[in-house]
């Protein structure tokens, strides 16, 4: 009766496949980071030219914002079913799950500062840590209490931009940063890389903008701890008609959220709309969908593969940054700063492609991914060598 990692057939597949469809569209997105200044400029002026301004509005409406969101509720769900396992054992939790986000914290503060400052791997830590101290509270609270902490302060801070807005429309654009950013990962050095790459974490994790992270993260971890504990998605046969509301209502809101920047213009005050309440309830229409997809056994093998890759979906998200950091930075093909958004996209489309020939290779011989299998390892310790990793 030890507590032991999930094993292989007790896997929930619409999980895997929401992670694979997450991780594709967080690449998506963090290419433009990868290959452009995205902190410091307006992406709405930078990627100009026709091709690149349709291609960023379908980024911007389909994808920016709505797969974050997507990723985190997944992470607190699984936080909640590790729960529900420990407690159905008898065996305590906490420690467990400290040790477990202490793990995740120590991979995000390497892939942050090493490998590419856009991490969230220390925020997903750090909410982790939030959410075991809740994580017993019935599901009703935790769905309720999140959304209070999430809509009070954006709905106040929505209010003040759309006011502000009013007196300056623009963005800010730092020009000096963005000279900065194109030197140093273009044709910069080791030391030169890594003095910038710190300068953008601490630009994107200051004081402010993390308590507006602990605002945003924190309740998308407690509405899928709160879905967890009622078991939606093992129960999406049972809960259909649920589930096909939420593939309509919140995704079509959400596509109209996300489209205002392109009706009544491009300030500030339009694109926090977007993102902050556009881009969760697109998030909950595409987990929706595909919770419905699984459910049609062909449709499920189609997918199979997409699902394989968000099976390892930490090993997948680092390698995507080893990868698109090696193409852009000078260490590598010193790319940063030279493409184009059509270009940029294909090749996280490449990159992706690629992920998903690899995990089909691995998943032949192991049942759990490279670094998932550290992962564990250093969580489980002993009790991690009585699951079966390879394959017989």
């Amino acid at each position: 009766m030890n507590l032991q990692p999930v094993s292989t057939n007790e896997r929930i597949k619409a999980i895997d496949l929401m992670r694979g469809f997450s991780l594709l569209g967080i690449l998506l997105i963090n290419m433009l980071a990868f290959h452009s200044p995205l902190s410091y400029i307006d992406p709405y002026k930078w990627f100009n030219g026709s091709v690149n301004e349709e291609i960023y509005l379908v980024i911007d409406i389909f994808i920016q914002a709505s797969f974050y969101p997507l990723f985190a509720m997944l992470f607190g769900y699984g936080l909640a079913m590790q729960y529900m396992r420990a407690e159905a054992i008898g065996r305590p939790f906490m420690p467990l799950a400290f040790k477990r986000l202490t793990v995740l914290l120590l991979f995000g503060v390497i892939h942050a500062f090493l490998i590419w400052y856009g991490d969230i791997l220390i925020t997903y830590a750090v909410m982790g840590f939030l959410l075991i101290g809740l994580i017993r509270l019935p599901s009703s609270w935790l769905m309720s209490f999140g959304a209070v902490i999430y809509m009070v302060p954006h709905l106040l801070m929505q209010a003040i931009l759309f006011i502000a807005a009013t007196a300056d429309p623009n963005t800010y654009v730092g020009y000096m940063e963005i000279e900065s950013s194109i030197q140093s990962y273009q044709t910069g050095n080791f030391a030169e890389i890594f003095s910038q790459r710190l300068a953008d974490w601490s630009y994107s994790n200051n004081l402010v903008r993390y308590v507006f992270l602990i605002f945003t993260i924190l309740p998308f971890l407690m509405f899928g701890a709160a879905a967890a504990k009622w078991r939606l998605i093992e129960r999406t046969k049972e809960k259909q008609t649920l589930w096909i509301v939420l593939a309509i209502i919140p995704l079509l809101i959400g596509l109209v959220l996300k489209s205002t920047p392109y009706v009544f213009g491009t300030n500030y005050a339009f694109v926090y709309l977007q993102d902050i309440f556009g881009g969760p309830l697109v998030a909950i229409g595409y987990a929706a969908v595909i919770a419905l997809t699984v459910q049609n056994q062909r449709l499920q093998k189609l997918f199979s593969p997409i699902a394989k890759v968000g099976r390892m979906s930490l090993t997948t998200y680092i390698t995507q940054s080893i990868l698109a950091t090696f193409i852009f930075y000078s260490y590598g093909l010193g790319l940063y700063g030279k493409v184009d958004l059509l270009t940029g996209s294909l090749i996280a489309f490449g990159i992706f492609v690629v992920q998903i020939i690899f995990a089909e290779l691995w998943f032949e011989k192991f049942s759990r991914g490279p670094l998932e299998i550290l992962w564990r390892k250093w969580t489980y310790g002993n009790n991690f060598e009585k699951t079966n990793n390879s394959k017989p």
